[in-house]
């Protein structure tokens, strides 16, 4: 792969590390949601834009609308580089949460975030990893 696109594989590892920190993270400490939230929402764009490069660059698909985060995780599972429907429901949940301005919807979706969807990104990297070795 190019370096541009290695770079963005490196970047989404890097943020998926940023996640990790707030699985055992106190939620009361004050930067603890806005951190986990903002390192959420950084992770799935990573994540879908990877998957974009990938869905075009190794499998040739290029018939879906690319710069649509749905039809890149619609085009990635139909390849088997993502196996599970929740990424529709993490799509929504990242949607959502840009309009959330007293933190009540990061409340109500951090357990998700830093257990389900943390799981599948991790799963989804281990699954790539291979397209970015050398």
């Amino acid at each position: 792969m190019e370096s541009k696109y290695f770079n963005r594989y490196q970047s989404l590892c890097k943020s998926l590390a940023n996640l990790q920190l707030s699985r055992g993270a106190d939620i009361d400490a004050p930067f603890v949601l806005p951190a986990t939230v903002q390192n959420f929402n950084l992770t799935f764009d990573l994540s879908w834009k990877v998957l974009k490069e990938l869905v075009t660059q190794e499998f040739g698909m290029t018939d879906f609308a690319s710069g649509s985060p749905r039809e890149c995780l619609k085009a990635a599972f139909s390849v088997g580089l993502i196996d599970d429907d929740k990424w529709m429901d993490m799509l929504k949940v990242r949607n959502t949460l840009a309009h959330d301005y007293d933190g009540q919807v990061a409340l109500r979706y951090y357990d998700s975030i830093i257990g389900d969807y943390y799981i599948l990104f991790e799963t989804m990297v281990r699954g790539i990893e291979k397209y970015y070795k050398a």
